[in-house]
């Protein structure tokens, strides 16, 4: 596979190329560009098969650059990296129809992942292309694909063999499944196909297009577009027993089915905004007005609250009250509500994190970002809080062996530490002497209680350093410190440093 790679910082462009070769021998670095004015030329010249790209570079970022690639018909697949913060690139690669954005720093096992995906969309690109014969199935999947373009030749022999007018109107429906698409696709098919058989006067093909997790229908010969459009909304629809997430967009010749796919796919996560199955139906779904999106502060408290007192019942009844947070009969911007939904996982895993539970610490924070950024339907980020809540549950019931009161001493930290909180008080919360908990704290943790209690503020005022803009004695008032002078000593004692100058190296 021929690669570019498209890379401002050398050391990364290097540890790249370096990847690929621990990876697979059959990867050819084709050419190194150092932005994305440099990469477009090289694109032109080489036509790799992969391009591999960072967002921000100087000239011309990754992603302008994919825009102007695939508008001169450059066919190659690409793989987008970029840091987390980078959200908004995240979402401008999807709308690419790029499949595989990666979070710096670069896993092996998620590189490695991301190849093989490239390599089995390529397979599949290359697999029984038609040269102007074969089933109309066939001939669809290859324009659906951009690997066949609609000319004379393709034209002429659609409307002698199948009777297919290519200056006519094509009806795109697009059925999105999300992760049961392997296991229902070729029901799916049979279902939506036999749904239109019952539309009397149309023709239509349906397609199972795996890198979108969606069976995809064309519509022709459609007498009343207009009709048929309300009789998908009120019936088609409504005949599926789950809530699938349905794309309706109409093109008017056969040499615009791609374009048209590739305009609507984009905005099927608008099934996230409604209650009920709505149609998402391109270019209407543009038009919509939105409330705004306001996050659910008072469940991430509560939530941080039953995750350090162990309550796992709790934990699962605040996952799905934040679900439903965005269910209130208001329509918002699926991409705020990913977002927020973004923001409130980490803040559980976080916390999780900060009272030692070591299953959250093993969950891939990157893959949950893509799993979040590729949802489409509600089922998948319901998914994703059962995953969360099945993780806390079972590394609590497996740490069960830990010190009981050790633990819950840890919780009172991490809810209370920015109230500075002491032993004293967290040791008449317990019940105990605060001789007897300090001398089993150590004895648990290796460390003194003061030496952790500070430790952790530490942490967390280094975090504030590099993440915000706030002032230092906001920043120590947060972290449980009431004097500014002190924290800062305290800081400069921890790390060798003092605060501002923390924020100046790693900011």
């Amino acid at each position: 596979m021929r690669v570019l790679i498209v890379e401002d910082e050398i050391r990364i462009s290097e540890g790249i190329e370096k990847l690929l070769h621990k990876t697979d021998s059959g990867y050819e670095v084709v050419g190194i560009a150092s932005d994305g004015l440099e990469g477009l030329e090289l694109c032109r010249q080489l036509h790799p098969d992969l391009i591999i790209t960072d967002v921000q570079m100087p000239e011309m970022d990754g992603l302008r650059m994919l825009e102007a690639v695939y508008a001169e018909g450059i066919n190659a697949k690409a793989i987008v990296i970029s840091a987390y913060s980078e959200f908004e690139y995240a979402r401008g690669a999807m709308k690419l129809g790029v499949t595989e954005y990666l979070l710096k720093p670069i896993n092996l096992s998620e590189f490695t992942n991301a190849l093989e995906h490239i390599k089995h969309q390529i397979m599949e690109d290359n697999r029984r292309k038609p040269d102007k014969v074969g089933t109309l199935e066939q001939i669809m999947r290859e324009i659906v694909g951009g690997r066949l373009q609609a000319d004379d030749d393709t034209k002429n022999y659609l409307f002698k063999k199948y009777h297919v007018s290519s200056e006519q109107q094509f009806i795109l429906i697009v059925s999105y499944l999300g992760d049961q698409y392997a296991a229902g696709a070729g029901s799916g098919k049979s279902s939506l196909s036999h749904s239109l058989s019952l539309y009397e006067g149309i023709s239509y093909c349906s397609l199972e297009i795996e890198y979108l997790k969606s069976v995809v229908s064309i519509v022709y010969n459609c007498p009343d577009p207009s009709d048929f459009e309300r009789w998908v909304q009120y019936q088609l629809l409504n005949s599926f027993t789950d809530d699938p997430a349905i794309g309706y967009t109409v093109v008017d010749s056969l040499t615009h089915i791609r374009s048209g796919l590739d305009r609507l796919f984009p905005y099927m996560d608008w099934n996230l905004s409604f209650e009920d199955s709505v149609l998402i139906s391109y270019p209407k779904i543009t038009q919509i007005q939105t409330s705004m999106c306001v996050y659910p502060q008072d469940l991430e408290a509560k939530i941080k609250s039953a995750i350090c007192a162990s309550d796992h019942k709790k934990e699962r009844e605040l996952l799905g009250q934040f679900l439903d947070h965005f269910r209130d009969g208001k329509v918002y911007d699926p991409h705020e509500i990913k977002e927020s939904f973004v923001r409130f996982i980490w803040a559980v895993i976080e916390t999780a994190k900060g009272i030692g539970n070591k299953g959250a610490g093993g969950i891939s924070q990157q893959k949950l970002l893509e799993r979040i950024m590729n949802a489409r339907i509600r089922e998948e980020l319901s998914d994703i809080c059962d995953m969360i809540a099945d993780t806390l549950e079972q590394s609590a019931d497996a740490a069960d062996s830990d010190n009981l009161t050790i633990r819950r001493a840890k919780s009172m930290i991490t809810e209370f530490y920015h109230t500075g909180i002491t032993l004293d008080e967290i040791a008449s919360r317990l019940d105990i002497t605060p001789e007897y908990l300090g001398t089993l704290f150590h004895k648990e943790t290796g460390v003194t209680f003061s030496t952790y209690i500070k430790n952790f503020r530490i942490q967390k005022a280094k975090e504030l350093l590099i993440g915000t803009s706030l002032k230092l004695y906001e920043i120590a008032d947060r972290v449980g410190y009431s004097d500014p002078k002190y924290f800062s000593k305290v800081f400069r004692d921890t790390t060798g440093q003092l605060p501002a100058d923390y924020r100046k190296a790693f900011k």
